[in-house]
Formats: structure tokens, C-alpha cells, sequence
């Protein structure tokens, strides 16, 4: 064990003899009341004294304040597809509120209606089987689609499966909108896909991901879906033409907007772009309209 501290005499004489040298170095120096030092009428002994400079804040070391945007609890809760009853009402609340451009479009038109096109399994087959063709045409090769697989309660991954390209082909498919076919049966068989985990898929990102890996379905077949389909209210398809014009003539853009355009001109939307791109594929219509009826009016 180590030795008990004690306070020795020397300790307390060198103690004293510091505080005697502080005693001396204050008489020697005078300081004034505004802080500034002065030289002591005396001049025996003087102790050089460098007097302490106050740094001010400037305003580069001024601290910053960040405001964070508060978003309202109801638009901030999680929000349920367009199809429940209510969300309509909502959405119209909110774009209006938001943007007095588009509120002017919707009171020209009626509310939009968000149905049930059937499971998703359907849904993306019928995509696949109108991309690139006509709406009659599609509706014509679809009609005999139906027909082959026994009605769209057939329209399911082993029946599909189960039909040969050649016969796919007999009906005006493609071979590439059949091996398209097939590979979405067989992502469906082999667990990639489901009804239940498409519908269950929050994350659109997610669901974005997973669509597009089946062949044949792109960004804007996923977006489609997600409207018409899942009737997701958050969504904006950024490539779509008619929502890209819609856009350009609501806003007066010089040009055709592109994607990162479009989030941006589209930001205020949030989280009801879904409802704000149905309108301005209506807004086209109107405009589509208006010049097929200036064109019959004679001259």
C-alpha cells in the first residue's frame, strides 16, 4: 500500500508565496471599469500584461436554423387505394388546395371512378396483350384470348401455360407476346409472383421492380397497373405521352416536359398523382375534342 497524502508545510508555503506574487501583480497593472488595462502610476517593477480580446460572433459563425415542413396527420397517415370509399373526396380537397391550375380542370370534368379490373394476374396478361395495337385490334385479339383459355376465370398461370405459342399465334398474338405470356405464368408457378404478394406490396418501388423483371412489362405497363388495377393514389407516369402533354398545356411549357421534369413540375400533386394524371389525360380529350370539332365547322 502507498503512502496517506498529507499536506506538508512546504505545500502551504509555496501557496502563500503565489498568492503574494498575484497581490504584487495586481497593484502593479490598474484596470479601469470598461475592461481596458492601464499602466499603474508606479514604475517599480512592472509585470508585462497582454489583456484578453472578446471575439464577436459574425455572421458566418452564427448558428443556422433548419426548418423541417410539418405534413398534415391525414395526408401523412398511410393512404388507402382510390377505390375506398372517401379517398376521392381527398384527393380533390388536396389538389385543389395545392394547385389552383388544376383545381380549374377539375371543376370541367366529373370525378374520376376507380373500378375493379380483376385480380392482377389478368390485369397483366391484358396489358401484355395490348401493348402497340390499336384499341380495336387489342379488343379483338383479346375477345379470342378469352375464348381460347375458356373466359378470364381461365385466365390463370397453369392454363396459360398450358396453351402452345403456335396456338397463341393462331389468335393474332404475337410470338414474342406469347413467350411473354409464358414468362409471367411462369414466375407465378415457380413463387416469384402472386396475387397476394402483388397486392400486398406497399413499397411501389418494390412492386416496380418485381413486375419489370417479368419480360415484356416495362415502367409504364407497371404504372398503368398500378392506377387501373391496384388504383394506388401516389402514382405519376412519368412517361406516359398523354400525362406529359396534359402537363405542357396546363402549365404553358415550352417543351414536351421529361421525367425529372415532371416530378418536379408534379411535386405538389403528392400524394395524389394518380388522381392529378387522370386528369390531365382528360384534360387531352377535351383539347382533342375541341380541335375534331373546330375541323367540322365550315369555313
Amino acid at each position: 500500500m502507498g503512502r496517506p497524502i498529507t499536506r506538508s508545510n512546504s505545500l502551504l508555503q509555496s501557496k502563500n508565496a503565489s498568492l503574494q506574487e498575484i497581490s504584487a501583480a495586481t497593484t502593479a497593472v490598474g484596470v479601469s471599469q470598461n475592461g481596458q488595462t492601464s499602466p499603474s502610476s508606479s514604475s517599480s517593477s512592472k509585470i508585462p500584461f497582454r489583456p484578453r480580446k472578446i471575439r464577436k460572433l459574425t455572421a458566418a459563425t452564427k448558428t443556422t436554423t433548419t426548418v423541417v415542413t410539418t405534413i398534415p396527420p391525414s395526408l401523412n397517415a398511410t393512404l388507402k387505394p382510390l377505390s375506398h370509399e372517401g379517398e376521392i373526396d381527398l384527393a380533390l380537397q388536396h389538389l385543389r388546395h395545392s394547385d389552383p391550375l388544376l383545381a380549374a380542370v377539375i371543376d370541367t370534368h366529373k370525378p374520376p371512378t376507380f373500378e375493379s379490373r380483376g385480380p392482377p394476374f389478368l390485369s397483366l396478361a391484358r396489358s401484355i396483350l395490348y401493348q402497340q395495337l390499336a384499341t380495336n385490334a387489342a379488343n379483338i385479339i383479346y375477345q379470342r384470348f378469352l375464348t381460347l383459355c375458356g373466359g378470364e376465370a381461365g385466365v390463370v398461370p397453369d392454363n396459360i401455360l398450358s396453351i402452345t405459342p403456335e396456338k397463341l399465334r393462331g389468335i393474332g398474338v404475337s410470338g414474342r407476346k406469347a413467350s411473354y405470356l409464358h414468362d409471367l405464368a411462369g414466375k407465378y408457378r415457380d413463387g416469384s409472383l402472386s396475387d397476394s404478394a402483388i397486392v400486398a406490396m406497399e413499397d411501389d418501388d418494390v412492386l416496380l421492380s418485381s413486375l419489370t423483371a417479368v419480360k415484356g412489362i416495362g415502367v409504364w405497363s407497371v404504372h398503368m397497373f398500378m392506377i387501373s388495377t391496384l388504383h394506388r393514389p401516389d402514382v405519376l407516369p412519368v412517361g406516359d405521352l398523354g400525362v406529359r402533354k396534359g402537363v405542357q398545356h396546363l402549365y404553358g411549357l415550352k417543351d414536351l416536359p421529361p421525367p425529372a421534369q415532371m416530378e418536379q413540375v408534379c411535386a405538389k400533386w403528392k400524394p395524389y398523382r394518380s388522381v392529378g394524371s387522370w386528369y390531365m389525360w382528360r384534360l387531352m380529350d377535351a383539347k382533342a375534342a375541341l380541335a375534331k370539332a373546330a375541323k367540322k365547322k365550315p369555313t
